[in-house]
C-alpha cells in the first residue's frame, strides 16, 4: 500500500511537469509539443539535481515497463488507415530506414571523435 501511494505521488510529479510544459507551450506559443518540452524539462531537472531520480524512479519504471500498452490504440488505429501505407509504402519504408540509420551513424561518429579527443 505504501509503495502504491509513493508511485502515485511520483506519477503526480511527472504529470505536473507535463502539465507545466504544456501550459508553457500554449502560453508562449512555442513551436514544440508540450510533451517534448516536458521531457527536456525532466532531463534538466534530473541533471541539475533539483529533482532526484528516486523522486520519480518508481513511476517511471512502471510506465516504461508498460509502454507497449500506450501504443496499442495507435496500432489498432493504423489498421483502419491502411490505404496510405499501400500508396506510399516505399517512401515510408525509405523514411523509416533512413531515420533509423542516420542517427545511429551520426552518434557513432560523434562518439568516435569524442573518444579520440580524450587524453
Amino acid at each position: 500500500m505504501k509503495e502504491t501511494i509513493k508511485a502515485l505521488g511520483q506519477l503526480g510529479i511527472l504529470w505536473a511537469i507535463y502539465r507545466g510544459s504544456a501550459w508553457l507551450v500554449a502560453t508562449a506559443r512555442l513551436p514544440v509539443p508540450g510533451n517534448v518540452l516536458g521531457v527536456v524539462a525532466l532531463f534538466l531537472l534530473l541533471c541539475s539535481g533539483v529533482l532526484k531520480l528516486r523522486h520519480v524512479e518508481l513511476a517511471a519504471d512502471f510506465l516504461l515497463r508498460h509502454l507497449v500498452f500506450f501504443f496499442m490504440a495507435i496500432a489498432v488505429g493504423l489498421m483502419d488507415c491502411w490505404r496510405p501505407f499501400v500508396d506510399y509504402g516505399p517512401t515510408l519504408l525509405a523514411a523509416i530506414i533512413l531515420s533509423a540509420i542516420l542517427p545511429l551513424y551520426v552518434v557513432g561518429r560523434l562518439a568516435q571523435r569524442l573518444n579520440r579527443e580524450r587524453p
